[in-house]
């Protein structure tokens, strides 16, 4: 494939992760800016927190889906195994740093989970099931996260996918490990809060 092909497969990926769905639903509750309330994060979390669970879960659906969507249509076009990969983790930068926005997103979960829901569906069922566990048993969404993200490579590993959807899976990771860094930082000093009681003036981030 020629290198400006490369470049439409890649930039069209990174514009369909780049859609703000959490900032647009919250925007139709009431709340011009998103980035200016809550937790200030654009993701599925502050949109819990500060527009209600139907926003919540609208940007949680929408953001999965804008993650399978990129590498569907990546595939659709005649991408190979190696660019649809690098789409799905081109969605999942775009969500992350939306140009939209300033470049100010969400942390890339639902769409990291959209995007290998399709390159690698069975490593990303158990990254799942890990977050369900992690998150379920700590009440803290964010180690959850992370916790599926530092798993998500090595299980695609182990279950046998293509060594290129298996980088990508590495990569994704690390870019949503990157963006829970306060998270981290917060787990670690003990000050994490848990996702019982929350509200739409937490420091977390998730």
């Amino acid at each position: 494939m020629q290198m400006p092909e490369t470049v439409l497969f890649v930039a069209l990926a990174y514009l369909i992760g780049s859609v703000p769905f959490a900032f647009l639903f919250a925007k139709r509750k009431g709340y011009r800016d998103l980035r200016l309330v809550g937790s200030g994060n654009v993701g599925a979390t502050n949109a819990f927190r500060v527009a209600g669970s139907g926003a919540g879960l609208l940007t949680v659906l929408f953001d999965i889906a804008k993650g399978a969507t990129a590498v569907v249509a990546a595939q659709r076009l005649g991408a190979g195994q190696s660019l649809s990969a690098v789409a799905g983790v081109a969605a999942v930068a775009g969500h992350i740093y939306p140009v939209w926005l300033g470049f100010r997103g969400g942390k890339g979960v639902a769409a990291t989970c959209g995007a290998f829901a399709v390159l690698a569906p069975v490593a990303t069922a158990l990254a799942a099931a890990v977050f369900g566990i992690v998150a379920g048993l700590t009440r803290t969404i964010s180690l959850g996260s992370m916790t599926a993200a530092v798993c998500l490579g090595p299980v695609a590993y182990a279950v046998g996918a293509p060594v290129q959807v298996v980088r990508a899976a590495f990569f994704a990771g690390c870019l949503v490990l990157f963006n829970h860094r306060s998270n981290l930082s917060r787990l670690v000093g003990g000050v994490e809060r848990q996702a019982e009681g929350q509200d739409a003036k937490s420091g977390d981030r998730s």
